[in-house]
């Protein structure tokens, strides 16, 4: 986690030099400390007069900001730079005595909230949260989903979910296992319940892109692979639009999408690695004996089968880290693709 921490007076350096030591043991991080020009020494670089963009700089290339002093000082030096709650890091500001510590900027996607928890226990200081969730004792679902990396499907939606979740109980439906309680602020659905009422706001933890309420905010974990197999030569354009059919087909959210996989004689294929670098994964490459070590009910081709020795690649490649084929062997224009799911459970503990 990229980390700077600013200071503006000798008790603060105190505290910030505490502060790192924290988040260097908690996270593994290595924190950047800066202190005015007078002070910069001991490992302390030295915050510039006038400060200019050393700030915005700073925001915009690190997770996490920690100032050790006022509010005021803090919310002037960042003002500037704030985009959205997406993007923006997670700040925290520590009065100089370490008394008090308060997420000020991305308490839940960032993490503020639970890092300044942390920080506030190691210095024996409090924590300052002012979240209506945390408060109330309801459920955070964004902050949940960015640390169990969920892709949040509607920001607008996550944030009228979090305020209809302070006023009554809202459904919930995962497709995958439970383990332990629900979280506080949700109820479970039933078959009884069904249809819900119009308007209805709910959370749904799927793979899929299917909304069951009136107004679904979807959490889709990465716990999809993608087996691919192409003829030789096959364009990025081709493997991308075959691969979109499939997914648009199967009602599949390709943000799902945790890994892609093949046999090892494709892995010069150019197309292929061209559409793994646009969806910003390295694909996984096996050879004949592994994809043949897989067990299972395979659709079988002959021909595959003696041009690579495996009588099928994509759905035994999309299998060898998976546990479930959702979507057999599907051909479009000389790409095959097909899609298992991993075995994963949902915990709010």
């Amino acid at each position: 986690m990229k980390t700077a921490i600013f200071c503006y007076s000798l008790k603060g350096k105190e505290t910030a030099l505490k502060a790192a030591d924290i988040i260097a043991k908690e996270y593994g991080a290595e924190p950047e400390l800066f202190a005015p020009e007078r002070m910069a020494d001991g490992g302390f670089g030295a915050i510039p007069r006038p400060s200019g963009d050393f700030y915005g700089g700073h925001f915009r290339e690190k997770e996490l900001l920690i100032s050790v002093g006022s509010v005021g000082i803090c919310v002037r030096h960042i003002a500037p730079y704030l985009r959205t709650k997406v993007t923006d890091p997670a700040v925290i500001v520590i009065d100089e005595l370490g008394e008090h510590v308060i997420p000020v900027l991305s308490g839940h996607i960032g993490g503020a909230n639970r890092i300044s928890k942390a920080l506030a226990e190691a210095l024996d200081g409090e924590a300052v949260i002012t979240t209506a969730t945390d408060l109330n004792g309801r459920f955070a679902v964004d902050e949940w989903a960015a640390r169990n990396g969920m892709v949040i499907s509607s920001m607008k939606l996550a944030k009228d979910y979090a305020a209809a979740i302070l006023e009554r109980d809202l459904p919930l439906k995962s497709d995958f296992p439970i383990k332990g309680s629900l979280p506080p602020g949700t109820k479970e659905i039933s078959l009884a319940d069904l249809p819900y009422p119009e308007g209805t706001i709910g959370l749904y933890i799927t793979w899929t892109t299917q909304e069951p309420y009136d107004r679904t905010l979807r959490l889709v974990p990465k716990s999809l692979v993608l087996g691919i197999g192409c003829r030789r030569g096959t364009t990025e354009e081709t493997i991308e639009q075959a691969v979109r059919t499939v997914l648009d087909e199967n009602l599949i959210d390709r943000r799902a999408i945790a890994s892609v996989a093949s046999i090892d004689l494709k892995k010069d294929e150019g197309g292929l690695l061209s559409y793994c670098r646009k969806l910003g994964i390295e694909p996984e490459f096996y050879t004949a004996d592994d994809l043949k070590a897989v067990e299972g009910n395979f659709t079988r081709s002959d021909f595959v089968e003696g041009i690579t020795g495996v009588d099928n690649v994509c759905e035994r490649a999309a299998l060898i880290n998976a546990d479930k084929l959702i979507v057999k062997k599907t051909a479009r224009d000389g790409v095959t693709v097909a899609v298992a799911v991993k075995n994963m459970e949902v915990g709010f503990e």
